[in-house]
């Protein structure tokens, strides 16, 4: 299994998500600028789509997506996901609407936005971490352990980190706690942010 990443992208969540189960994979890095591999591959005959995350199975399968790729690893362990008959649908449904509203709006952040435009995306990315804060059911948005979807929003927020951006305090709890999960700091380390998160 090989998970193709790019350090701080959303494929960390996938990292994360694999390092908390113990599985053996390869992990490398991609340039998503230039669309080549660590070792020099042309991305593109990984996943035409050209970006990541991109999890090649031991069966020769590529999954691409993070939605899909979270939802596979939760449905293959099941410990990182919720159980009860609409489990597997609860966390999809957190997964898409991290994915759908929230990663989404830090483009205007990422990509060289107007002033206007970052303001305007900082407000709507506040709204919705308050809305989250405002749902979760315990220290983690499921209760008190985490799923592949706090994975997800983990990511969300070290961007929001990134940015200077306030975040509600059980969200800056739950940002902390997992920083000190051995998963999430294996997974920052190989993708070279941990050193740069504890300098």
């Amino acid at each position: 299994m090989k998970l193709y990443y790019s350090p701080l992208a959303c494929s960390l969540s996938d990292h994360v998500a694999l390092e908390e189960v113990g599985l053996s994979f390869e992990r490398e890095s991609v340039n998503l600028k230039t669309k080549r591999t660590a070792s020099g591959r042309d991305f593109n005959e990984v996943t035409s789509k050209g970006y990541v995350p991109a999890l090649v199975l031991d069966n020769g399968e590529t999954l691409t997506e993070n939605i899909a790729i979270l939802d596979w690893i939760s449905t293959q362990y099941p410990s990182l996901g919720i159980p009860g008959p609409l489990g597997r649908t609860r966390v999809l449904e957190a997964l898409t609407y991290l994915s759908t509203e929230l990663h989404r709006s830090f483009k205007p952040m990422w990509h060289a936005g107007s002033d206007a435009d970052k303001a305007r995306a900082k407000a709507t990315i506040n709204g919705h971490f308050k809305f989250i804060s405002s749902h979760l059911k315990g220290n983690y948005l499921f209760g008190g352990a985490p799923t592949v979807a706090d994975f997800y929003l983990f990511v969300m927020l070290l961007w929001a980190e990134r940015f200077d951006l306030d975040v509600p305090p059980p969200l800056a709890a739950l940002r902390a706690s997992m920083k000190s999960r051995p998963a999430v700091q294996r997974a920052m380390r190989a993708e070279g942010l941990y050193q740069e998160e504890n300098a």
